[in-house]
């Protein structure tokens, strides 16, 4: 059986009222559902005094969270205020990671058959239309060698598939990039509000527009903080993409040079890489939060 990689992107596996179901969007409403249906559950019960169960590992988790980011900080006020989206952007992603490490999240999924791409290529002196090109994932499995007069044996599942592309119904909610420009649109967004809620949208532009005669250096430092916020989408966006994707492939290798045991070890790693991830995603919000509300003065004392 031929090794076929991770695709770059998601893939469709359904359409509701024409819109397109993609495998790594099911995998992020499950995480939803699952954190929703958590505090649901702990506010129906009603909030003990002394936690047990459910209850219990909530509030450690919360506790331990809480305290983490108010060490960045270093202000409960805005440790509390900004506490809620990054908690929960730290404990969408882990679990979102940590979902995709679940056995048939991958190798269960549906043949679908491949269509015909049509593309016109333009050539000086005329124009090649309608060529079509074809893949399919058993083409030299159904080759004949040139010369030797041998035949590839062709399996029987091959040849029901030949022509045809897998696609995994369930994927990492992070397989497209998609989902990681939105959760870095909803951190910049959110610190830009946090910003100007906190300094008055003049006090909060004044950290990006100096007037260059008074004081040219500050304009040019404003300009770079200009360019450094779009840049965090980019950062945000990539750096979970790649990571993620990476590990998809190192364990879709490893499991297919050596299945059972092999992947094992890189299965804790993942784990970790997952946490780190989750971690840095969260850490680097709370930084930027907290260095928007804090003014030009504030940063020279």
């Amino acid at each position: 059986m031929a090794f076929t990689p991770p695709t770059l992107g998601s893939e469709t596996i359904a359409h509701i009222a024409g819109f397109p179901i993609r495998n790594s969007m099911v995998m992020a409403w499950i995480a939803m559902i699952i954190l929703i249906t958590v505090a649901v559950v702990i506010k129906r019960r009603g909030l003990k005094m002394v936690p047990r169960g459910l209850q219990n590992l909530v509030e450690s988790v919360i506790e331990l969270l809480f305290n983490f980011f108010d060490a960045i900080t270093q202000d409960r006020k805005q440790t509390k205020k900004f506490f809620p989206i990054v908690a929960t952007i730290f404990l969408f992603v882990i679990l979102s990671n940590w979902m995709g490490l679940l056995p048939g999240v991958g190798p269960i999924g549906i043949y679908e058959k491949e269509e015909a791409i049509e593309e016109s290529v333009e050539h000086t002196g005329g124009v090649v239309e309608s060529q079509e090109l074809i893949f399919s994932e058993r083409s030299e499995a159904s080759s004949i060698e040139e010369g030797s007069g041998a035949e590839v044996e062709i399996t029987k599942e091959e040849k029901v598939h030949e022509g045809e592309i897998f696609v995994p119904l369930l994927r990492s909610a992070y397989a497209d990039v998609n989902m990681t420009l939105a959760l870095a649109l909803i951190s910049v967004i959110l610190t830009q509000i946090f910003g100007i809620a906190s300094l008055g949208f003049f006090g909060y532009a004044g950290k990006f527009f100096v007037n260059p005669l008074k004081n040219p250096i500050g304009c040019f430092v404003g300009l770079l903080e200009v360019v450094s916020e779009f840049a965090k989408l980019v950062s945000f966006s990539f750096r979970l993409f790649g990571n993620i994707f990476a590990g998809e492939v190192l364990l879709a290798v490893i499991g297919f040079l050596l299945p059972f045991i092999a992947p094992m070890p890189f299965y804790g790693l993942e784990l970790f890489v997952g946490f780190v991830q989750a971690l840095v995603f969260s850490v680097l919000t709370i930084v930027f939060m907290k260095m928007a509300v804090t003014s030009h003065h504030e940063e020279a004392h």
